[in-house]
């Protein structure tokens, strides 16, 4: 392009090879800067004067200039002055690996060189930008340094990778930015860094420059040995939380908890509740609260709504200090269609299928990332990684995996496209949750990644050396909505839908589960858990009580959304705190108490959570007495004594009710949902039951109970 054309290219804002223009060109320099009334080149070391540049009329300042480091001296109108280098006196901010790397997906260290990166170059302190845009005209940073005028910084292009990059003098953390992009389709928009490791606080849209991360953590005993307790024999109970709404700060309704607020008031209740881990709801940046975090766009920032990125590890460290887990829901399916975000980005179908049928979620109006490009899938890798090795956390809930999975998920004939072999598995997903589980693996020891899938998908947790995705626990969907569907049934009818609560039990041990009762179930209509009880307030809570107790000695790790060990009467509202005043009533306090109590017992007794991956670990007794609606099991295994729970879901106390046992000898009632402090009446066992060697359902030994209504009693071998 010759140099006239240049020029009009760039006070045009059209595509200019800015380089090519600006900068030293042997014995010139040139500098574009509108408005100013003079620009003088002055030496780096000591200030001397070089020489005047003069002004060519349309803000292109040039002039000759002895070849030494310079800097730019700028009068403004008003008297005001500016000194800064100048950025076109600068060599490329990437090296050619950082390209090739990014380009096959494999570059795991994005967030430490891409984006906004704080940084000295040839002695100067300033900030190197990078962003993948293959398609765009131009690329500019612009923000408040330069009157956001997208004429002032525009980008060097990076052709091979399709990479823009800059490093701008002088400014550091804490500045705002965003890239103006002149789109491949001529449009003109301004986007948030989607590397960015920082943003403004939402409504605002902006980047944020983010120091370098260099939090010193103190959590090296917990990270030497979260392997060994997150392991399929360790007890595992997940409190799900939604940061914004779990508690409001004192006198303001409408206020959020930031990090420092939310470690001193939820990691000491998390404990003292007996939960091994939170898992927090997505606190990626995310634009609009309403999704919970599920809509993100920034996934390498945390969510300026609760602080700064070092107010979350210092959060995580204080987690792991207390001994908390933390895990992260994490969302690669898709993201919302903003304009500042990742839609559309360079004015083509970037980081989405350009084909509606793959690109475009109806269900949640967002866009499907297209994960047959490596950049795509690369830049989503390296967001789990920066999550697990920058914050320490311990897991990620990667969300929505059966939409994934699945190229017709939720679409009708016709609306979806089939895989290059004409079938529905979307075999780019595929390869790429197998991907992420393996690096996870290699590079993060004890880290665990869990599925929420809700089909049959053969070998989610299965090793990828045996065809399996490699997750290490799945979200049991089909236990969740089979059991929740059998408790809201009034116990009248529920003798002909006994398997409901049975059925579960034919694959449990199929995959390495979690069961959960999560957010999902206490939005939208569903009500709260206490809610779909039937019956009157009384049999409501023994209900509830009840099918805690099944729920924590049932076969697989636990997870409870945060609520609903309160009891809590209403559907969850993201925008109000949930009712903690709910514990200045008994009977609801009882349940808190309740659900604090099988904590402690499922992590004490090793035979309630040494098998929960393990068909040796549990045992029917009593399967099949759907007329009493009467449930007996043995939970076995560890080094501890057998337990066997018995489950009454019917109304009726049940005396003498005859059950076996897997040894004579003594049995200690260590439970019983019925007890008075947690709100029943205490019908139950004295404490004990003494079992003789009558062999008796399947059992060597036997002995008769009482079961109270709406109850459960769990009994642990004592000794002979």
């Amino acid at each position: 392009m010759k140099l006239d054309e240049n020029i009009a290219a760039l006070t045009g804002g059209r595509a200019v090879d800015a380089f090519a223009l600006l900068g030293r060109h042997g014995e010139t320099v040139r500098t574009f800067q509108p408005g100013a009334e003079s620009v003088t080149a002055v030496a780096r070391d000591g200030g001397r004067e070089l020489g005047r540049l003069e002004d060519g009329g349309d803000g292109l300042f040039a002039g000759t200039v002895e070849d030494v480091p310079y800097r730019l001296r700028i009068a403004w109108p008003g008297g005001g002055v500016q000194e800064t280098e100048d950025p076109y006196s600068f060599g490329p901010v990437l090296g050619d690996l950082d390209l090739y790397l990014f380009g096959e997906g494999r570059h795991w260290d994005l967030a430490r060189v891409f984006g906004a990166q704080p940084r000295t170059v040839d002695g100067v302190d300033g900030t190197a930008f990078a962003v993948w845009a293959p398609n765009a005209r131009r690329v500019s940073v612009v923000g408040d340094f330069n009157s956001w005028d997208g004429r002032r910084h525009p980008m060097r292009l990076r052709h091979g990778a399709g990479v823009w990059e800059l490093f701008v003098p002088r400014i550091g953390a804490g500045t705002p930015y965003k890239y103006e992009v002149l789109g491949a389709d001529g449009s003109v928009v301004q986007k948030a860094d989607p590397i960015a490791r920082q943003t403004e606080k939402p409504p605002m849209t902006c980047s944020v420059v983010a120091p370098a991360p260099d939090f010193r953590w103190t959590d090296e005993d917990w990270m030497a040995e979260r392997g060994r307790r997150q392991a399929p024999n360790a007890p595992m109970s997940i409190y799900e939380v939604h940061a914004a709404s779990w508690l409001r700060p004192d006198g303001d309704p409408d206020g959020i908890l930031d990090w420092h607020g939310l470690a001193e008031r939820l990691i000491p209740y998390v404990a003292g509740m007996g939960f091994t881990h939170v898992e927090l709801l997505p606190i990626m940046e995310h634009p609009f609260g309403g999704s919970w975090g599920y809509q993100p766009l920034s996934q390498f920032a945390p969510s300026a709504r609760f602080g700064d990125p070092a107010g979350f590890a210092r959060f995580v460290d204080e987690c792991h200090r207390a001994g908390i887990g933390v895990i992260l829901d994490w969302v690669p399916a898709h993201f919302p269609t903003d304009p500042h975000g990742l839609a559309h980005f360079d004015g083509t179908h970037l980081y989405e299928h350009a084909d509606p049928r793959e690109g475009f979620h109806q269900d949640w109006n967002t866009l499907i990332y297209n994960l047959g490009r490596r950049e795509v899938s690369g830049f989503l890798l390296a967001s789990a990684l920066w999550w697990l090795e920058t914050f320490h956390v311990d897991g990620l809930r990667v969300d929505a995996v059966a939409s994934m999975l699945y190229r017709d998920y939720s679409r009708n004939a016709g609306e979806w496209v089939p895989n290059i072999h004409g079938g529905r598995e979307n075999l780019e997903s595929v390869e790429f949750l197998k991907h992420l589980n393996s690096v996870v693996a290699e590079r993060c020891p004890g880290a665990i990644t869990l599925a929420e899938e809700s089909t049959a998908w053969p070998g989610v947790t299965a090793p990828l050396a045996a065809g399996g995705l490699g997750f290490t626990y799945k979200w049991n969907m089909g236990w969740m909505h089979d059991t929740l569907q059998y408790v809201e049934r009034d116990p009248l009818y529920r003798r002909w839908h006994h398997g409901e609560l049975t059925f579960g039990l034919v694959y449990a041990f199929s995959e390495k589960f979690v069961l959960p009762l999560s957010h999902d179930e206490v939005v939208h209509g569903k009500g709260s858990l206490i809610g779909k009880m039937p019956g009157d307030p009384w049999r409501k809570l023994a209900n509830l009580r009840a099918y805690f107790t099944f729920m924590w000695t049932h076969p697989g790790k636990k997870l409870l959304f945060m609520g609903g060990e309160l009891a809590q009467e209403s559907e969850w509202n993201h925008d109000a705190q949930i009712p903690w005043q709910l514990l200045d009533r008994p009977d609801h306090a009882a349940i808190q108490r309740l659900v604090r109590d099988l904590n402690t017992l499922y992590a004490a007794e090793p035979a309630l959570h040494a098998g929960d991956a393990d068909p040796a670990g549990f045992q029917w007794i009593v399967g099949d007495d759907a007329e009493a609606g009467v449930f007996v099991y043995a939970r076995l295994g560890g080094a501890g004594a057998p337990c066997v729970v018995c489950l009454n879901m019917s109304p009726e106390p049940r005396y003498g009710y005859p059950i076996g046992l897997p040894r004579p000898g003594r049995w200690d009632e260590i439970f019983n949902s019925d007890a008075g402090i947690y709100g029943g009446g205490n019908i139950g066992n004295g404490g004990r039951v003494e079992a003789d060697a009558t062999p008796a359902r399947g059992q060597p030994a036997s002995a008769q109970v009482v079961l109270p209504p709406l109850g459960a009693v769990i009994l642990r071998f004592g000794g002979h």
